[in-house]
């Protein structure tokens, strides 16, 4: 009979190493599993991601957090969606949000009903028709109602908060359920001869720390999964040439917007984020079309506080390991993989590298199906991010850089083109996979960046133009009435943070 795995050691901590470690202590049972994390605190972490999407709502409520006191200890704000300015055409803007279009009609997507109007008239846009939405442009927030007949069921919400102070929070949360955490610098990595499976990491300091299933939450560096293992990595650069970044907080001067600033650069974009004590900034820029100066002036140029920080600058390549899961080591973060944040999906996918080990936990018999399926799976979910982050830079009319052009020159993927071929021509979308992004995401950037749909599904010609034209004015009634009854978002928050 197989074994257990009676002990799991994290290499790194920051965001990825404690998310794994909250996560391994809450469903692991303590009694017969130890969980050694080892970090140093002279190495450091990223530390920059502060915008999130709504299932880490849920992977808080998987551990059993209580929302109020996360939001205390991060200094969190809630979050509605993003903002994304400069991106189809310079000076025009629009909000990919979390919530949904609309109600369906007669067993339809919403979206056909709404083509159908506009052919006759109708003025009104997307926004109109979410809850989200219109509550992000009203500065407003409230929880989600549980029942489902409620207007407030429909709105979905995520988190803009500090990434450090996540990491301490969840720190405090594993070590109570007995995690153990090892103060020291990875020097050596023992692996067996045979297997070339790792069963010993040796501190710079002497100490070793045994284990048999490792985690590698060790950043770019991948020390264990590249560094030992050289399981390889597939360089995504053509398609997504970004490959630095510099970030810098400043000073807050107004109320927390529920929700993030993407702005379209000439050669990347910058973001603004929200928090309580801050607003988070950044850069991130393509070094072939500009340079480290320039960059860090456009981002200073953008601040509108006064600086908390100096800049801090961050080089990376987009692109995945060939295995996130190599013999017994299981890379988590950005030791698997890199996409840059614009849809604010780094967290996203810590969480659901953690999902699907969890899923796929090993015994000692280290069956090769679950761990080639933990890599299909990730793979799976990495490359549709990809394509949806890819879709913002070639649905654009932009031509005013050389970096604008070039894009417009990238041979996109075969995935990507067809899913833009069915939306532009009648709004057809189709779910693939374990894929995140909903049709109400693909609606939002590309409607958003002058690429929406040309026609409409037949079927919604199935209902009468009166009772059509009644159901959307009725739509917008009960999201108006919702928002106006919403509190201001700053006036929740300092409610629930007390």
């Amino acid at each position: 009979m197989n074994e257990r795995i009676r002990s799991v050691v994290i290499v790194g901590g920051g965001t990825a190493g404690w998310m794994t470690a909250a996560a391994l202590a809450r469903y692991l049972p303590r009694e017969t599993t130890s969980i050694t994390l080892v970090e140093s605190e002279e190495i450091g972490t990223v530390g920059v991601g502060e915008a999130t999407i709504p299932q880490i709502a849920t992977f808080n409520r998987m551990l059993g957090i209580d929302e109020d006191a996360f939001l205390r200890e991060t200094q969190a704000t809630f979050k509605l969606g993003i903002e994304f300015r400069d991106w189809g055409r310079l000076g025009e803007r629009y909000l990919h949000p979390f919530g949904t279009y609309g109600w369906d009609l007669q067993g339809t997507e919403f979206h056909h009903f709404w083509m159908r109007a506009r052919r006759t008239g109708e003025s009104n846009s997307l926004d109109d028709y979410c809850l989200n939405s219109a509550a992000a442009y009203a500065g407003k927030f409230a929880r989600p109602d549980g029942n489902p007949r409620s207007p407030l069921s429909r709105l979905a919400y995520a988190f803009h908060f500090d990434a450090l102070l996540y990491a301490k929070f969840l720190r405090v949360f594993a070590e109570a359920r007995g995690v153990n955490r090892v103060e020291g610098r990875v020097g050596s990595v023992e692996q067996e001869g045979d297997t070339g499976f790792v069963r010993r990491l040796g501190l710079e300091d002497g100490r070793s720390i045994e284990g048999e299933l490792f985690i590698d939450c060790t950043g770019f560096v991948g020390l264990l999964i590249e560094k030992a293992l050289a399981a390889g990595y597939d360089d995504w650069t053509e398609l997504l040439p970004m490959d630095r970044a510099v970030a810098m907080p400043c000073a807050r001067i107004e109320e927390p917007k529920p929700y993030t600033i993407a702005t379209a650069r000439g050669a990347g974009w910058t973001w603004r984020i929200p928090l309580r004590h801050r607003t988070g900034n950044g850069h991130v820029y393509a070094s072939r079309y500009t340079d480290k100066e320039a960059a860090t002036q456009i981002l200073m140029d953008a601040l509108d506080g006064e600086p908390l920080a100096e800049p801090r600058h961050l080089s990376f390549t987009t692109g995945i390991r060939r295995k996130f899961w190599d013999r017994n080591v299981v890379a988590i973060g950005l030791s698997g993989g890199f996409l840059e944040p614009l849809e604010s999906t780094s967290i996203h996918m810590i969480q659901t590298a953690i999902a699907k080990l969890l899923a796929l936990f090993p015994d000692t018999s280290w069956s090769a199906v679950d761990r080639d399926e933990y890599n299909r799976l990730l793979t799976t979910t990495f490359t549709h991010i990809r394509d949806f982050i890819v879709l913002h830079y070639v649905a654009t009319s932009r031509d005013d850089t050389p970096f604008w052009r070039d894009r417009k020159k990238v041979e996109i993927p075969e995935t990507l083109a067809r899913k833009m071929a069915l939306i532009e021509g009648a709004g057809r979308f189709f779910r693939y996979e374990d894929e995140l992004f909903s049709v109400t995401s693909w609606l939002a950037v590309m409607g958003g960046q002058g690429r929406g749909p040309s026609a409409y599904n037949p079927i919604a010609d199935g209902i009468s133009d009166t009772n059509l034209k009644a159901s959307l004015a009725d739509m917008r009634s009960v999201i108006m009435r919702t928002v106006n009854a919403m509190p201001r978002h700053e006036e929740f928050l300092s409610r629930v943070t007390r």
